[in-house]
């Protein structure tokens, strides 16, 4: 497949019919790269469902205020647009990322669990903006599939079959894989490149130049999920973690069980917390 129509189609991703028109409505405004805190509050304001969903992420391990926000603007207030609007984007393609592979979103909020941990362990000054970029490092994994989906069945089928990476089999069948597709989108919808930067090259950290440990996070934290087994991220395998990454990260052995545990203990509060009702 010619890689230039791939990057045309995914330009035109807001244009699929089976994207529900909140959606549409949710991307309009992420696009525009001068929308403000308060114009986005009141949006998501007005849509309940979205923001029981936000009150319930914002609250959750994944961005450490755990029961402390209670409304929708103090969420913008203490997480910033950035943050908001990735969290924003990662909500609005849940029941995508479901239809797409199933276990892909809880592979994706175990990932920005294990992120903003390990980025606090490192002293990362916004562990949030790590934890909303590891939410968001597989969208092109979605992205491949809504607007190639039997290609991208295809090349599910090529990962099952050889036992390959799925990055592997999406190179084979699209010539990119799921990172690139994925800047592409962050790109399209005005993200800030760091964020961007971590998307295209959570698979290949060594070419991180902007944000280097961010990527390393990301990267290591993906692999930390797939290792624990949380959720599914289109293969049954896990990599190798990158040995510049390891440098960066330079984690002893008690750290990564402290991280293990810290893991296992917010995913255990997190799911409690986004399967309650209400």
């Amino acid at each position: 497949m010619d890689i230039k129509t791939i990057h045309h189609e995914i330009q035109k991703i807001d244009t699929l019919p089976t994207i529900p028109k909140t959606f549409r409505k949710m991307l309009s405004i992420l696009e525009n790269s001068k929308a403000s805190l308060s114009e986005i509050g009141s949006y998501v304001s007005n849509d309940p469902v979205l923001t029981s969903r936000v009150l319930k992420i914002v609250n959750s391990a994944v961005y450490g205020f755990p029961g402390r926000i209670s409304s929708i603007n103090q969420a913008m207030l203490l997480l910033g647009l950035n943050v908001v609007r990735g969290l924003l984007l990662g909500i609005s393609v849940y029941e995508a990322m479901e239809k797409t592979m199933a276990g892909l979103w809880d592979h994706s909020l175990g990932t920005a669990v294990a992120s903003r941990i390990i980025a606090k362990k490192k002293n990362i000054e916004e562990p949030e903006e790590v934890a909303v970029a590891a939410l968001l490092h597989d969208i092109g994994k979605v992205i491949l599939s809504l607007k190639f989906s039997s290609e991208y069945q295809s090349a599910m089928d090529i990962a099952a079959q050889e036992k390959t990476f799925i990055f592997n089999a999406e190179e084979h069948i699209f010539g990119v894989t799921h990172a690139k597709a994925g800047a592409w989108i962050a790109a399209k919808w005005n993200f800030p490149n760091n964020l961007i930067e971590i998307i295209e090259y959570h698979n290949k950290p060594e070419f991180s130049r902007s944000v280097p440990l961010h990527t390393a996070i990301v990267h290591f934290a993906d692999i930390l999920v797939r290792a624990r087994g949380i959720g599914f991220a289109g293969d049954n395998f896990v990599p190798h973690i990158n040995p510049l990454a390891w440098e960066r990260l330079n984690l002893s052995e008690a750290e990564i069980k402290e991280v293990f545990k810290q893991l296992e203990d917010a995913l255990y509060e997190t799911e409690r917390l986004l399967h309650s009702d209400g």
